[in-house]
């Protein structure tokens, strides 16, 4: 039977932990919380990908959440990335996010150790039998060397508390075998911000977007045209935006975003190793872009 509440439609900011001198810069971070919001954002997931999670500390991690939850205040769903490729922390960092407020967990396949599907459908569902509030899948095998395929995506959309995905394969192929499969089941977020479209007209909810960092109200605009069943507007914008798409994706995520985001003087660009700058040459190529769009990006 078809979910009637999904944790959120729309545009979904996966958002960067900004840094400087080597801690995490909350003055920026609570300015960039609301400014996304005040651009109409749908929901903000924090210590994901984007947010550089893997390089946090434990104390950074679960700080990070709960500060996201109490700037929010209830205005938006916030989604806490818990994920890791360690069952007993996954736990414990999840049931902490729970129980600070967060509306949905993000949970990633676990990195590095290559589970089996069975392995990944027990992992998965101990953990959704171990917390309080709803679990959004995180399917990125380019990441995590290790993908949810069809068979395991049924078996899991069977527990009542996993709810969602976001589905980052790039395969689209995949992505409408699975909606065949289990879109009466789940949610179908888009992982990806080049197919937020073509998702969405499978049935996705909208996307958990990186575009959003510095585009938010444009990339709500392309995600609610699809909503409200206007999918020529929202290839309009899909199309209008992929150059700065792309651009945002021209060396490893999240650190274009980060240095466009520093040209746009919304935060540093400072990046934890073994993340690091750019190159002279790609910062240009950037800006370059980000000229091109001028006040389009909003």
């Amino acid at each position: 039977m078809k979910r009637e509440n999904p944790v959120f439609t729309g545009a979904g900011t996966a958002i960067v932990t900004p840094f400087k001198n080597g801690e995490v810069d909350y003055d920026a971070f609570g300015k960039l919380i609301d400014s996304q919001i005040a651009a109409g954002i749908d929901a903000i997931v924090v210590c994901g990908t984007t947010g550089e999670s893997s390089t946090l500390t434990d104390e950074e991690h679960r700080d990070a959440i709960k500060f996201t939850i109490d700037r929010v205040d209830k205005r938006i769903p916030v989604i806490a990335g818990t994920g890791s490729n360690d069952y007993a922390y996954a736990i414990d960092l999840s049931q902490h996010a729970c129980e600070m407020g967060a509306d949905a967990l993000l949970h990633v396949t676990p990195y590095y150790n290559k589970a089996s599907q069975s392995g990944l459908v027990k992992y998965f569902s101990k953990i959704a039998d171990n917390v309080t509030k709803p679990i959004v899948l995180y399917n990125v095998p380019s990441r995590t060397g290790c993908g949810i395929g069809i068979d395991a995506y049924k078996e899991l959309a069977e527990h009542p508390n996993i709810v969602a995905t976001k589905e980052a394969s790039g395969d689209i192929s995949f992505i409408a075998k699975l909606f065949a499969a289990v879109g009466d089941k789940i949610d179908i977020y888009s992982g990806n911000d080049d197919q937020i479209i073509p998702i969405m007209s499978l049935g996705g909810k909208g996307v958990i977007s990186v575009l959003s960092n510095i585009a938010p109200a444009k990339t709500v605009e392309m995600t609610h045209a699809c909503l409200n069943g206007d999918f020529r507007r929202g290839a309009e914008l899909q199309l209008e935006y992929l150059e700065l798409i792309n651009a945002l994706f021209m060396t490893v995520n999240p650190i274009p975003v980060k240095v466009a985001m520093s040209m746009l003087g919304i935060c540093e660009d400072e990046l934890r190793l073994p993340l690091c700058t750019m190159t002279e040459k790609e910062n240009e190529k950037l800006r370059n872009v980000l000229d091109k769009y001028g006040g389009r990006i909003k």
